[in-house]
């Protein structure tokens, strides 16, 4: 039987450059992989980029209406892999549906997001929320904080200073600079404690 991953970590992990690699090992085997992002993930429209240079385009991006499981046993029942980015944007019920994929349709489903928001006092992000509770097998991917450590908190910063509040998704308009940082817990109650 198939399984469903769920490999989370902060921001500047690695994640889609590690999906891309996935990608990578399958097509050079011969086999055929489906890549999929939801569209709620505005920036660089259907395209995966990673931070270091890769990029590639997607199978396609699904709204938070759309019934994955029917999109890929209709047009992609013959792949060998389904790869996931941005998993933190899917609907429970999008999570849910992925799960059938797997057990269903037997083709591997492995999902690539964060696991928390930068609020850090909500329930976060309901896509990570729901495949840590259901995916077979769940992998932390890690990548460093300024001071060195693990971090795994995400943070926002806009105009260069750190935000705690505001909606999940905040992309740059243009008027305001906005970024995203990746922290251990101590730099973030030290920058915290700052405002």
């Amino acid at each position: 039987m198939a399984q469903l991953y769920f490999r989370y970590g902060a921001m500047g992990c690695g994640k889609t450059m590690q999906l891309l690699q996935v990608a990578f090992n399958y097509e050079e085997r011969g086999q055929k992989v489906c890549i999929i992002k939801p569209a709620t993930d505005t920036k660089n429209g259907s395209k995966l980029l990673t931070r270091i240079g890769p990029e590639r385009e997607t199978n396609f991006c699904f709204n938070r209406r759309a019934n994955i499981f029917n999109q890929i046993k209709k047009d992609y029942s013959d792949v060998d892999c389904i790869l996931v980015d941005e998993a933190q944007f899917l609907t429970p019920k999008q999570a849910d549906q992925l799960m059938q994929v797997a057990v269903k349709l037997n083709i591997p489903v492995i999902c690539y997001g964060l696991r928390l928001n930068f609020r850090l006092k909500d329930k976060g992000f309901e896509g990570a929320t729901r495949l840590l509770q259901i995916a077979h097998k769940i992998e932390e991917l890690k990548t460093i904080c300024d001071c060195g450590r693990k971090a795994t908190l995400n943070t926002r910063w806009l105009n260069n200073e750190l935000v705690t509040d505001g909606p999940d998704i905040l992309i740059d308009d243009g008027t305001n600079a906005i970024k995203y940082r990746a922290l251990c817990t101590d730099c973030y109650y030290k920058y915290k404690d700052q405002k």
